[in-house]
């Protein structure tokens, strides 16, 4: 009886296990945070939070792309401690006209080297814009995590509306639709409340989902340990 309780006890711990870890690894992500904006707002920053997922291994190189058909204008990068910036340019194949006059080019991608993000850390990358597109319901930048022992992870997946997250998403914005020159304060902090609201119940969603799974869990395990006990009696009475 105690070898098959040991057993139990074993699968049960594994599969605890289990459940947590992926639990841990699904909001491991390369993540843009705010993760929404107003089509065409001026005068913004972007973070760009990058968490380490390997346990022996840093992050030395970090490259976000930023979209050139739908491009954000007026790129400046934060510096940061350790860290090396190197900004590409491209050139537009649709010019964006402004009361400025005509951009030809804009930021296509930033690459930072030099530092490091050790195990069990993350760090934010500052990006600030002059202004965001006005033509587009959202923003998606690809990423490329590269860790010291030469692993790169590709954070480019987009998921089709609908679909479940992909499993190396690559960063999005939402753009919300402008709101009337008398009202658009109430209307763009109307929709970051429900877009708060509608992530606050998606985590809810989740957590029951993982704390339902545990439950089960541990419900595997006491009927399994009912049988063991119901077959011991049967043998003691026997």
């Amino acid at each position: 009886m105690s070898t098959t309780l040991r057993r139990v006890g074993a699968v049960t711990a594994l599969a605890a296990v289990g459940v947590l870890t992926a639990a841990g690894a699904a909001s491991a992500h390369v993540t843009v945070h705010p993760e929404s904006y107003t089509r065409g707002a001026t005068d913004g920053t972007l973070t760009f939070r990058v968490p380490n997922e390997e346990d022996n291994a840093s992050t030395t190189k970090v490259q976000i792309f930023l979209p050139t058909d739908h491009p954000l204008l007026g790129v400046l990068v934060a510096p940061r401690d350790g860290w090396t910036a190197k900004v590409t340019d491209t050139k537009l194949k649709t010019p964006v006209k402004t009361d400025d006059g005509t951009i030809t080019d804009a930021v296509s991608e930033i690459t930072w080297t030099g530092g490091k993000v050790a195990a069990g850390q993350y760090e934010d990358f500052d990006v600030a814009f002059g202004q965001l597109p006005d033509d587009t319901g959202q923003l998606a930048f690809k990423a490329l995590q590269t860790y010291s022992d030469g692993k790169t992870v590709r954070w480019i997946e987009k998921a089709a509306q609908g679909d479940e997250e992909p499993e190396n998403p690559a960063p999005v914005v939402k753009l919300t639709a402008k709101g009337a020159e008398d009202g658009g304060t109430t209307v763009t902090t109307t929709a970051k409340s429900q877009e708060a609201t509608a992530d606050s119940s998606d985590s809810t969603a989740r957590g029951l989902g993982i704390a339902g799974l545990i439950v089960g869990v541990l419900g595997l395990a006491a009927a399994a340990f009912a049988v063991v006990r119901t077959r011991s009696a049967g043998s003691r009475g026997a």
